[in-house]
């Protein structure tokens, strides 16, 4: 009894960074927990006590997990690549701040992993997001990578260093400075509420792309430029009685409220004190996953 009390608090103790993991491969908080659990039910039926290093033992079961759920995912193409035939699949945000009942949640994106970082991330096969997220999020090594997907560690190098590329090119440096990206966030909920065309197209990049991800009740929409992103957002602003300045995935973003019920969780990629791209959640039954209260 000693001894499965001793594992219990040794996996408990892991648990923080094995939901990071499984968050980062899967995209969904739920299916993230759902992997987690399932590390400990291989765990409470392993003999580890020949493991010398127990996290990345787990670290590793949860990878396997999440990597079969991705090729399960890829075979019954239930989830579109983002913006494959107009459609827009973004991952679950990470809500932090007064509007968050789970706070712990924000344990997850510790390191600021972004919604943008992770749209580009479901866009990689899975054997690219494994070898990616283990090697370059979790400094597991490529060797202990190479036995989770069956090949050698040096196809797996080639996997993590084609991924590497494909999120470089599609994530340029973004501004880092939270006080100025939260003035940033302040000055487009105050002129979208304000329906202040003009102050939209100064806080908004020309190029601006703005992804929404309505799930299957709304029409995920997908707009380019500040034109067409401003008059969306002044639109959307009437529908909204309670819009707040948030922590998503730990940068700020908005959460607005529509007679008390989650209408929509938008995150914000800025360069250069202008917004470049917005990810927006307005699919309600995800959104009422995520315990928000207006």
């Amino acid at each position: 009894m000693n001894g499965e009390i001793f594992l219990a608090e040794r996996f408990e103790a892991e648990r923080p960074q094995l939901r990071s993991v499984a968050y980062r491969m899967l995209g969904s908080v739920v299916e993230a927990e759902d992997a987690v659990q399932e590390a400990w039910l291989k765990l409470s039926r392993s003999d580890v006590s020949d493991v010398k290093n127990l996290g990345a033992w787990l670290t590793t079961v949860v990878g396997r997990v999440c990597l079969d759920q991705l090729r399960s995912r890829t075979s019954r193409r239930e989830d579109p690549l983002p913006e494959q035939e107009g459609l827009v699949r973004l991952p679950d945000p990470v809500v932090g701040g007064p509007a968050s009942v789970d706070p712990e949640r924000e344990i997850l994106i510790a390191d600021s992993v972004g919604i943008a970082l992770m749209v580009i991330l479901e866009t990689l096969s899975p054997a690219e997001r494994l070898a990616f997220v283990l090697h370059d999020m979790f400094d597991v090594p490529f060797d202990e990578i190479a036995a989770v997907l069956g090949r050698t560690s040096a196809s797996t190098r080639q996997l993590a260093s084609r991924a590497r590329r494909r999120v470089q090119g599609a994530t340029p440096a973004a501004d880092t400075d939270q006080a100025r990206k939260s003035q940033v966030v302040e000055a487009f909920l105050t002129a979208s509420r304000g329906g202040d065309f003009g102050a939209l197209l100064t806080v908004l990049d020309p190029e601006v792309v703005a992804r929404s991800d309505g799930g299957t009740l709304v029409p995920s929409v997908l707009r380019r430029g500040a034109a067409d992103v401003a008059s969306q957002a002044i639109t959307f602003a009437r529908f909204a009685a309670d819009a707040r300045v948030v922590l998503v995935n730990g940068s700020p973003g908005v959460v607005s409220f529509a007679d008390g019920r989650p209408l929509s969780v938008m995150s914000f990629t800025i360069r250069d004190g202008r917004i470049t791209g917005l990810d927006i959640l307005t699919d309600p039954v995800r959104l009422a996953t995520l315990g928000l209260t207006g």
